[in-house]
């Protein structure tokens, strides 16, 4: 070895599927990183006594183990890799020396010179991955990484966007606030300006439902406010994400509230506006695609077809039928001929699906549940309205989760 601390690093992609990868601290930089590695087919195993409601919600899915304690160096054994995303140098250094002494690269999000691998800046476009480590520059990695994903965007030679999609400088401009949809899961379907103002941001507010993979793309140095809320579990309250996007804009920074789907589609995007509004601070809008479309057209149910719907109604579902504090009129969605979408329905299917039989809708009605619709963790249940709720029920799906309730369902299948 030269023993030289400015050593150009030695690129190689790793073949992480089915191999252990350790990530040691449970809070913001974790839950950047790690759906990067679960996108790799890792097997992760996150030791920290408390995580993040996202990196919960991945736990819960069994997507990856939780050792709920402090870090022991016997949680290296047989692992492959090591990151570090904890604030305690000493900690940090202690999961350094168990590495070296297994001989097992170890990323320190602490400090990058103690080190023994670093995680370059990347853009995926389909199957090419590319990463671009800046000589321990951040910036300058992520400036040649946003240049080399608007060239894979475009067209040969096209190494920036069409002004159509390039955004204004006031809309990154400190001070402002975006409210961005993220779309419904998989991160190459945010569109191409929310994906800018993204890379933009000095804060990001990000939801549960966030593509993880977005955040893996973000800047070393913004912060990211995990404001994941887990459906009927924890949840960090409305007003304080009000309060945060208003704090950290009038301290003059860009914020984005990175939100999943579409921001306005029972996300509380307009509550936020109104925040935004009343204190003062500019917004802008991004638009995002909706899993209430997405999510069917990706199991292949459209969710209008010639001759079969010429209408689609989109409700919310969180709020069961009975309940005063429900706004829907089920009586009047059962009595609809075209397609039915319900979001947020799942733990209230049984009684909706009820509901509407009661009120005159076929128990016949073909019916379909798409679980994480677009992303690899999809998973898909046709049905009747009759008899879904119960199936649902043994196949064991879990929010996020779809439902369709229409002939569309059958529309396509040969």
């Amino acid at each position: 070895m030269s023993g030289r601390g400015d050593a150009s690093p030695y690129p190689l992609g790793l073949r992480l599927h089915g191999r252990r990868v350790v990530v040691v601290g449970g809070g913001a930089v974790a839950t950047r990183r790690v759906p990067a590695l679960l996108d790799a087919g890792a097997d992760v195993l996150v030791v920290a006594p408390e995580l993040t409601p996202a990196l919960r919600a991945h736990a819960d899915a069994g997507r990856l183990r939780w050792a709920e304690r402090r870090f022991a160096p016997t949680d290296l054994d047989g692992a492959w890799l090591v990151q570090v995303a904890v604030d305690d140098p000493g900690a940090a250094v202690a999961v350094s020396a168990a590495a070296a002494e297994r001989r097992i690269f170890c990323v320190r999000a602490d400090d990058r010179a103690a080190a023994t691998a670093w995680t370059p800046a990347v853009t995926r476009q389909g199957p090419v991955t590319v990463a671009v480590l800046g000589g321990g520059d951040p910036r300058r990695a992520m400036t040649v990484r946003d240049a080399v994903r608007d060239l894979l965007a475009g067209r040969p030679g096209l190494v920036s966007a069409p002004p159509a999609v390039r955004e204004s400088p006031a809309d990154t401009a400190g001070g402002r606030v975006a409210l961005v949809g993220a779309g419904p899961g998989d991160p190459e379907l945010i569109t191409v300006k929310g994906w800018r103002l993204l890379t933009r941001a000095d804060v990001v507010v990000a939801d549960r439902l966030v593509p993880g993979l977005l955040l893996d793309e973000l800047r070393a140095d913004v912060e990211l406010v995990d404001a994941a809320k887990i459906p009927y579990g924890p949840a960090r309250t409305q007003e304080e994400i009000n309060r945060i996007l208003v704090d950290r804009a009038r301290a003059g920074r860009f914020v984005v509230r990175l939100k999943g789907g579409d921001p306005y589609v029972f996300g509380r995007g307009g509550e936020e506006l109104l925040a935004c509004a009343a204190a003062g601070v500019p917004v802008t809008v991004v638009p995002g695609v909706t899993s209430a479309v997405a999510a069917p057209a990706a199991a292949g149910i459209p969710v209008t077809h010639r001759a079969v719907a010429h209408e689609f109604t989109v409700v919310s579902g969180h709020v069961a039928p009975d309940s005063p504090a429900s706004l829907v009129r089920w009586d009047a969605l059962a009595a609809l001929r075209g397609t039915l979408v319900v979001l947020m329905g799942l733990k209230n299917l049984a009684a909706i699906a009820a509901t509407l039989v009661a009120h005159g809708r076929s128990a016949e009605t073909p019916a379909a549940v798409v679980q994480e619709g677009t992303t690899g963790g999809q998973r898909m249940l046709r049905s009747t309205l009759g008899t879904v709720a119960a199936e649902v029920a043994a196949a064991g799906l879990r929010p996020p989760a779809t439902v369709v309730i229409g002939d569309v369902v059958d529309a396509l299948r040969a």
